[in-house]
């Protein structure tokens, strides 16, 4: 189980297409927690934007998990950037009740590119040698986005979406060339928030426009005797590059049933025309549900 991260956006935020649970509550996340632990799981991740999530955690303790945030968009007007920063990593472990992150994100990593971008990136590497913060690095919607900052910036860790549908984190050759620098990758959206577990039928509306691809999708789980849990993690596990998978859950018997998938070692090889560069459909920003 060293590989799964768990994500705790659902601690602080009725989050996820398929999440019929809505917000985690403390009780319920507090099983999820010391269960994931004692299994092996020793990553958590959360983030200023979740809601309540980093209280959530800290109720519940969490003092001895290697714990990653993510700072939230500069706000308009802000002229002091390392105050600014300052205050929400401070925000952020006076909330979890912690002395250290193991990493900090920028949720808006296009930030470092602007002006301010440089007193941005000195502060996140002042914060690392204060030993407030392990570990500095980004959280990316597409691959695009690497070879500019990549170009001025060096990370520590880089988390990105990556599924069965989405796999433009490999195709662009970004997966190996990161790993071969060193730099710690997380993936994240692994069943694209939900949508690639839940049955046809409670799919919503919008997503029949790509009713080829469903029925490409259920015909190859059918003839390859998976279910879609297993087809989703089976796939990224099988990438020995990656070096944490974040899944996030809104239940503990979903979280026993995601952990009890990953113990099954499967070979998983998804057909090509299972991709699918349509960013309406892989990127949830852009999902229009109502």
């Amino acid at each position: 189980m060293g590989r799964i991260a768990l994500g705790t956006a659902q601690f602080g935020l009725s989050y996820g297409v398929a999440n019929r649970q809505g917000q985690v509550t403390v009780e319920e996340g507090s099983k999820i927690v010391s269960y994931a632990a004692s299994v092996g799981v020793d990553t958590l991740d959360t983030a200023i934007a979740y809601g309540s999530s980093e209280e959530c955690l800290g109720q519940i303790g969490v003092k001895d998990w290697r714990v990653i945030s993510k700072l939230p968009e500069i706000p308009s007007g802000t002229t002091n950037i390392q105050n600014w920063v300052q205050e929400c990593v401070d925000g952020s472990l006076g909330r979890l009740k912690i002395s250290q992150l193991y990493a900090l994100l920028l949720h808006r990593p296009q930030q470092l590119l602007q002006p301010q971008g440089r007193e941005l990136y000195d502060t996140l590497n002042l914060l690392k040698t204060e030993g407030l913060v392990n570990k500095i690095g980004i959280s990316i919607y597409s691959p695009k986005e690497l070879p500019a900052l990549f170009g001025q910036f060096s990370f520590d860790l880089i988390q990105a979406p990556f599924n069965i549908l989405d796999r433009s984190l490999e195709e662009s050759g970004w997966l190996s060339h990161l790993h071969n620098m060193g730099v710690e990758v997380h993936v994240r959206s692994i069943f694209l928030q939900g949508l690639l577990l839940m049955e046809s039928d409670t799919r919503p509306s919008y997503f029949q426009r790509w009713y080829p691809l469903w029925m490409e999708w259920q015909n190859w789980l059918l003839n390859s005797g998976l279910n879609p849990l297993q087809a989703c993690l089976g796939f990224v596990l099988s990438h020995p590059s990656i070096d944490r998978v974040v899944v996030g859950v809104d239940s503990f018997k979903q979280l026993q049933e995601i952990l009890a998938a990953t113990t099954a070692e499967l070979s998983v090889n998804p057909p090509d025309k299972l991709c699918c560069n349509d960013p309406d459909l892989i990127n949830p920003a852009l999902w229009r549900l109502r």
